[in-house]
């Protein structure tokens, strides 16, 4: 069986990109090594022992590849990754609290509702619910 493992996703700010992962939307860090030059090695992942076989590398996001597809891609508005939550509306009033700004609050899209932040280091990040049945 294969599994994903790891996926990263280009940040603007390695060090403000894990405060805001961790302090705001409650990953837990799972690698934080400094491999000197001033480049840090970090990955999040779920807290509380969700997932442990799975990390989100935040990778700097500088370079001939990373900056122009960020760009490409915050520039139409859309999200760089999605995130699982058990309740969009309980998520996106707890964010706005701690002075998260989304770019979409929560709207029903057809089997879910999603809302959209933006991750302060370059990035626009997709919370989503499935719809609850009834």
């Amino acid at each position: 069986m294969i599994k994903v493992a790891m996926t990263s996703v280009y940040v603007d700010d390695v060090a403000k990109a894990h405060a805001f992962y961790t302090d705001v939307l409650g990953f837990e860090t799972r690698t934080h090594m400094d491999l000197g030059g001033g480049t840090l090695f970090v990955t999040v992942g779920a807290a509380e022992g969700a997932q442990q076989d799975l990390q989100l590398l935040l990778e700097p996001g500088q370079g001939p590849i990373a900056e122009p597809y960020r760009t490409a891609v915050k520039g139409a508005g859309l999200p760089c990754i999605v995130f699982s939550v058990d309740d969009v509306h309980q998520e996106y009033d707890r964010l706005r609290a701690l002075g998260v700004e989304f770019t979409q609050a929560p709207t029903e899209q057809g089997p879910v509702i999603t809302a959209v932040l933006d991750d302060t280091v370059g990035n626009l990040i997709q919370l989503a619910q499935p719809k609850p049945q009834g």
